[in-house]
């Protein structure tokens, strides 16, 4: 049975998703703001959820029903049999996006898609369930567009940009599923070396070597929501895993390195691929930007130096941007370099041309990511 479903992803990033969930078997993918819908069977749902290492959470639609106003929302609401999706014994929680004038607090939006629901169970069983908003069995996901609700069961419970391997993190991480959306745009493959010079609490380095190994991120998780559903195959989910276990590799193809100057970041990236188990394939070092050398003939550069928003002084900034530029253009030709920034006034003193510009959000933050040819 073919289903539609809706994957949330990053902004900027819907794209790159597409091309993920395609390569993953969807069918008549179509981008949207922050989300990309998508056609498959059951299998897919799983395996979208356990393989996918961009996408934040795969939404399904139950119902498109008119919310003008509370009042609406909720008769609409409860009209929905929630019977088939939230049995009584079973805790649930609801979240919301969007808003319009009549409906533009989501926490009061919520509140009224949930007093429906259980005022609809006391009507049939004189029970209701009850609501746990840390880790429901049952997460419902409303989304407020215009005059309309769109309500859908969450299939992944939490985002499945959560790997569960960082427990220490830097002062401005990225987030793992942008990490791995990083890898695909700058097109790295993992027959080619990968250096990030910066790495932090090793996040790029760590994404790397996962999926150079062909770890499915899925199977850190300890459970997924769909697993709470009806109708939830149990068979078909741990067919899909073992496979996806038996795809994994214990060697890679090419070597990862990770770097910073901070002996301290270097300590949290190791803590990091230790936690999965990936810390005996990649290098992680404390090593300066003036005695950076390359450690192979050729390979990718891929970073995200600090840009003053967050962590950094704009002024002290510009002398560690130019020494990046002048290492890599003196040091480091044959290879290709990539630079996640969002500060353009930094960028120039990089002082080398780049042979492209790809714009794209960290969290909120308007970014580019640069390419440089070093020839």
């Amino acid at each position: 049975m073919t289903n539609q479903y809706f994957a949330t992803v990053a902004r900027g990033l819907e794209e790159v998703a597409t091309k993920e969930l395609e390569n993953l078997g969807a069918k008549n993918v179509t981008t949207d703001f922050t989300g990309v819908y998508f056609e498959g069977d059951r299998a897919l749902l799983y395996k979208v959820n356990i393989w996918s290492r961009i996408i934040f959470r795969v939404l399904v639609p139950i119902s498109t029903i008119k919310s003008n106003n509370a009042e609406e929302l909720y008769k609409n609401t409860k009209k929905i049999d929630w019977s088939e999706h939230i049995q009584i014994d079973q805790t649930f929680a609801v979240n919301c996006t969007g808003r319009n004038p009549e409906l533009n607090h989501t926490h009061f939006t919520s509140l009224q898609i949930k007093n429906a629901i259980v005022d609809q169970q006391r009507d049939r069983y004189n029970r209701r369930s009850n609501i746990d908003v840390k880790n429901p069995d049952i997460l419902i996901n409303a989304h407020i567009y215009e005059n309309q609700c769109i309500l859908s069961l969450d299939s992944s419970g939490d985002s499945l940009h959560r790997r569960g391997y960082r427990p220490a993190m830097g002062v401005a991480p990225l987030k793992e599923s942008l990490a791995a959306a990083l890898l695909e745009m700058v097109n790295w493959t993992p027959d080619t070396p990968f250096l990030d010079p910066m790495c932090g609490s090793g996040i790029l380095p760590i994404e790397a070597t996962l999926k150079s190994l062909n770890v499915a991120p899925g199977l850190s998780r300890n459970r997924f929501n769909f697993e709470h559903w009806q109708d939830f195959d149990a068979d078909l989910c741990d067919r899909i895993i073992d496979d996806a276990i038996q795809q994994q590799k214990h060697e890679l193809d090419a070597p990862i390195f990770g770097s910073d100057r901070n002996i301290e970041m270097v300590r949290q990236a190791t803590i990091n691929a230790k936690k999965c188990d990936v810390n005996h394939h990649l290098k992680l070092n404390q090593v300066t930007l003036e005695n950076l050398e390359p450690p192979t003939d050729n390979g990718i550069i891929l970073c995200n130096p600090p840009y003053g928003k967050r962590i950094g002084n704009t002024q002290e900034l510009g002398s560690l941007y130019k020494l990046l530029g002048d290492v890599m253009k003196q040091r480091f030709k044959g290879w290709t370099a990539y630079i996640l920034s969002g500060n353009k006034e930094l960028t120039k003193k990089i002082g080398l041309r780049t042979s492209g510009r790809i714009p794209l959000y960290n969290g909120s933050l308007p970014c580019t990511l640069l390419r440089y040819e070093l020839y």
